[in-house]
């Protein structure tokens, strides 16, 4: 076939045509594989962790003045009250968040707003973000191969990146920057 092609076309269109077709072929797979992360859950957060999030920011913000109830942060956040109930029982079993008894109970902040991180926020509900499906210290690939797949090392080092990114971001930076688009 490349001998009937070399006849018909000189040596350097072949060499482009060649290098299109990988470049494409090698491109279908990558998407291929990021849709197939997608797909199965991963690199996106779930309802849990981004309503934790929410739900502890309405609380960071109000708490100052008297414990906030799980009424409140359902009808300003728009959260069903029995997710939240869910939630913030985790929430309180890692201690991020306690609660007051009494006609004025509610829940407030077990630290400072500066002090919980989000990456705290998402262990205590149990989220984690991935972006491969592989353990990192497996020599198995996410592929279920014996070898790791091609982009295995870029997707590891997006997650750290997100990973780190939540590390550094504390529920005050989250209020902060609420409230700056507020003014």
């Amino acid at each position: 076939m490349i001998i009937i092609l070399k006849k018909k076309i000189d040596i350097s269109q072949l060499r482009d045509k060649l290098l299109v077709f990988f470049y494409f072929k090698y491109l279908t797979i990558l998407v291929r594989f990021i849709y197939t992360l997608i797909n199965c859950g991963f690199m996106k957060l779930t309802s849990k962790g981004r309503y934790a999030v929410m739900a502890l920011v309405d609380l960071a913000r109000f708490d100052n003045i008297n414990p906030v109830s799980l009424r409140d942060i359902s009808l300003r956040q728009g959260i069903s009250l029995d997710y939240l109930e869910q939630i913030f029982s985790k929430l309180r079993k890692k201690e991020i968040v306690q609660s007051v008894r009494g006609t004025q109970g509610g829940y407030v902040l077990n630290k400072k707003a500066k002090e919980i991180k989000l990456t705290n926020i998402f262990d205590a509900v149990d989220e984690k973000v991935k972006t491969v499906q592989c353990k990192k210290e497996s020599k198995k690939g996410c592929n279920g191969k014996l070898t790791k797949c091609l982009t295995h090392n870029l997707w590891d080092e997006l997650e750290n990146h997100i990973n780190n990114f939540f590390k550094e971001k504390s529920l005050e930076d989250l209020v902060k920057d609420n409230s700056e688009r507020r003014l």
